[in-house]
């Protein structure tokens, strides 16, 4: 089994593709050791010390280090896990856990009923331009709310931290967003 990698603007994290489906539906973000319980795959990741971040996509995996650790040191761990859990075919999460997206609730918003199709646009938007290109950088962008012109974006993966979110956020998606929608008026990361 070959696992190829590939940079992503992040410095610290590296895109793992195994060649096949990691996440069949939706995406899973994983920012500490007690976040990456529900996942022996993300635990054991974790386990190796230098690793500070872990995400799942539907066919890569993110891995993101601490500040001060090299690649070239954590790498070949990191293949080597990822290699022995995939070539066993075993899960991604144990059997009967919900696995999947989880969405801290403090970071929900309540979208007003009266911007319903403001709300839509934005959605299709963020669905069909901008999580594909998020997603060859190895993370994700999830719609949090729209609030008097503000919309709302969570950051996942190697978007997480990434030296040049504010700039993705600000200088691609903002702009984007503002053309074709024109009700938007800013965008922020929650």
């Amino acid at each position: 089994m070959l696992i190829e990698t590939e940079p992503t603007p992040n410095p610290a994290t590296v895109k793992f593709i195994p060649g096949r489906v990691v996440m069949g539906m939706g995406t899973r973000d994983f920012a500490t050791p007690e976040e990456a319980e529900a996942s022996p795959l993300a635990s054991a990741l974790f386990g190796l010390g230098d690793v500070t971040g872990v995400f799942f996509g539907g066919d890569f995996i993110s891995v993101t280090i601490a500040p001060g650790a090299e690649w070239s040191d954590v790498k070949p761990d990191v293949l080597s896990i990822l290699l022995e859990h995939f070539s066993a075919n075993m899960p991604l999460f144990p059997a009967g856990s919900a696995g999947g997206i989880v969405v801290p609730e403090e970071e929900e918003f309540a979208d007003d009923p009266a911007d319903a199709e403001i709300v839509a646009q934005i959605r299709e938007l963020i669905d069909t331009r901008v999580r594909p290109a998020v997603a060859n950088d190895g993370g994700d962008i999830v719609y949090r709310g729209f609030e008097r012109g503000t919309v709302y974006l969570r950051m996942q993966g190697a978007c997480s931290g990434c030296p040049s979110s504010t700039a993705t956020l600000k200088n691609g998606i903002e702009q984007l967003l503002k053309h074709y929608v024109p009700e938007v008026t800013e965008v922020r990361a929650v």
